[in-house]
């Protein structure tokens, strides 16, 4: 957590006068402040239920808790975890996809599950690549921690935004895995399916190059999100589309 959030949970547990603060006083740092921002969150999930006298005022509001509850939870010790969260939150949106601009034919069916899978997880590691500057500052970090550990960079490196050899030599890594898993996608995807399945190689086109361009800018993520724009994704698309 960053500075500014360690703060706001010690001002809001020390206000509320409870003598649980005070029995967190002598505890190690690291763990003090562990405690301190779980009783901070049941303080503010108590006031709620307290302070809103309309139900659906408080509905809204614990359901947004839940959601970032949800968010906060979902960092990865390794790349498997991940891996299982991009499938569900792309690979299955993939293969759905992909099965309609089939026909839902079943002469493809395998290869075209396997094509959509690995571009959903393509898909998902170029948006965390693009995104893990703006994601640290909301206090996300989406990179398995096995491999933060493997590259020497810290979690506050990029809670802090602070780009370091280390750093860019992991963002190497993510990027090398993201094209390794559109070469299988395309390497799957059967000749004979290519022109049912131009919509997701117009978006592999557009992921691929979008990915191209941030390692050509040297991963500046921490401080800038890189995008294409319009008028190039509409070239990649009408190229794409044509000659797929």
């Amino acid at each position: 957590m960053s500075a500014d959030v360690h703060r706001y949970c010690q001002e809001r547990a020390a206000a509320s006068g409870s003598s649980f603060y005070y029995s967190f006083v002598f505890l190690p740092l690291d763990v003090r402040r562990a405690i301190t921002a779980f009783y901070a969150l049941c303080r503010e999930l108590d006031d709620v239920v307290d302070e809103c006298h309309e139900r659906q005022v408080a509905e809204i509001k614990l359901d947004w808790w839940r959601a970032e509850i949800g968010r906060f939870a979902g960092r990865y010790p390794d790349f498997r975890s991940l891996r299982l969260y991009c499938y569900r939150v792309a690979g299955v949106v993939g293969e759905i996809a992909a099965a309609i601009f089939d026909g839902a034919r079943s002469e493809h069916d395998r290869d075209i599950r396997r094509y959509a899978h690995e571009l959903g997880l393509a898909f998902q590691l170029t948006n965390i690549i693009r995104d893990v500057g703006e994601d640290a500052r909301r206090g996300r970090i989406y990179l398995p921690q096995d491999e933060l550990a493997r590259f020497g960079v810290a979690e506050a490196d990029l809670l802090n935004g602070r780009d370091t050899p280390q750093f860019q030599a992991l963002m190497q890594f993510q990027y090398e895995r993201a094209l390794a898993c559109y070469d299988r996608a395309l390497a799957t995807l059967p000749p004979g399916a290519r022109r049912a399945q131009r919509p997701g190689l117009v978006m592999a086109a557009i992921y691929r190059t979008l990915a191209d361009e941030i390692r050509e800018a040297g991963f500046p993520v921490l401080r800038a999100r890189v995008s294409l724009t319009p008028l190039r994704k509409l070239w990649l698309a009408g190229k794409t589309w044509l000659f797929p």
